[in-house]
C-alpha cells in the first residue's frame, strides 16, 4: 500500500489549548496526545534553529513506531546562504536528521519569494544534497514565477525531488506537477494566509486527487499550516475522513 500521512505543520500552538489540547495538559504532553491523533507532522521549528539531538531523540521516542516527521530545511542554507556555499549548514542540519531515524518523512525546502530559478546554482546544490544523502525524500517549494516552467520542473525530476505544491489562496505561484514518486501538499490557507479555514467542498476536491494519486502508486504527504484558530487540525481531520483513510492517517481519540 502506498504511504499516505496527514497532518499539521507543527504541534506546538498555546493557542490550541482549550480546542484540540485540554486545558489541563501540559504542553510537555501535547506531542504524545497530537501522535494518538495524527500519523505525522512537519516540523517549522527546524527553519529557525537546529534542534539539539537530544531534543530530536526525545521527540522519536514520545511517538508511535509508524510516525512520520517532515522536516523543514533550516534558513541558514535557504534564506541566507541562497543554497550557495552552504556546506558547513548543510552538514549540521543533515547530522540533526539522523536523529529522526525511520521516522524521517520528507525534507522540506522552502525558498524565499525573491529566489529565481538558477538552473546552475540549483543544479550545484542538489548534487550535493544527493552525494551526502541519497536516500532522504526533499520536495522543494519556491515562490518565484520563474520556477513554473518545464525546465525546472526536468531538475526536479532528474534529482527526484517533489515539487511541493502549496496553496497560500493566490499569494504565492504554485503548479500541480508531479516531479518524485510521492507528492507534498501545503495548505496555507484559502484566504487569509495561515489564517482561514478550508471548506469540505474544497477538501473533498483534494481528497479526489490524492485518490488519483496514490491509484498511480505515488506517495501522498499533506500538512496543513492554517493553525490559527486550530483550522489545521480540523481541516487535517476532515481531510483525513474524506480520502477515507480510516487509521492509516488518524489515531483513536483518547
Amino acid at each position: 500500500m502506498n504511504r499516505l500521512a496527514i497532518g499539521t505543520s507543527g504541534w506546538n500552538y498555546a493557542h490550541w489549548r482549550g480546542g484540540f489540547y485540554p486545558e489541563a495538559l501540559p504542553s510537555s504532553q501535547w506531542l504524545e496526545f497530537y501522535s494518538r491523533h495524527f500519523r505525522t507532522v512537519e516540523l517549522n521549528v527546524t527553519f529557525y534553529r537546529t534542534p539539539r539531538e537530544t531534543t530530536v531523540r526525545k521527540w522519536a521516542d514520545t511517538t508511535p513506531e509508524d510516525f512520520l516527521f517532515s522536516v523543514k530545511m533550516n534558513r541558514r542554507i535557504t534564506h541566507r546562504h541562497r543554497l550557495s556555499d552552504a556546506e558547513e549548514a548543510l552538514d549540521a542540519f543533515l547530522a540533526m536528521l539522523s536523529g529522526f531515524g525511520q521516522k524521517l518523512g520528507v525534507v522540506l525546502i522552502q525558498l524565499p519569494p525573491s529566489f529565481r530559478f538558477d538552473r546552475e546554482r540549483v543544479e550545484h546544490f542538489f548534487e550535493a544534497l544527493r552525494r551526502k544523502s541519497p536516500h532522504i525524500r526533499y520536495a522543494l517549494e519556491p515562490r518565484h514565477m520563474t520556477w513554473l516552467h518545464e525546465e525546472a520542473y526536468a531538475v526536479l525530476r532528474h534529482y527526484e525531488i517533489a515539487f511541493c505544491q502549496a496553496d497560500s489562496g493566490g499569494r504565492y505561484p504554485t503548479a500541480e506537477v508531479v516531479t518524485a514518486p510521492f507528492v507534498y501538499l501545503r495548505f496555507h490557507g484559502p484566504g487569509a494566509l495561515y489564517a482561514s479555514a478550508y471548506t469540505d467542498e474544497q477538501l473533498r476536491a483534494v481528497a479526489e486527487k490524492i485518490r488519483a494519486w496514490r491509484d498511480q502508486g505515488l506517495d501522498v504527504y499533506a500538512y496543513f499550516n492554517n493553525d490559527f484558530h486550530g483550522y489545521a487540525v480540523e481541516n487535517a481531520r476532515k481531510l483525513i475522513e474524506f480520502v477515507g483513510m480510516g487509521n492509516c492517517g488518524a489515531r483513536e481519540r483518547g
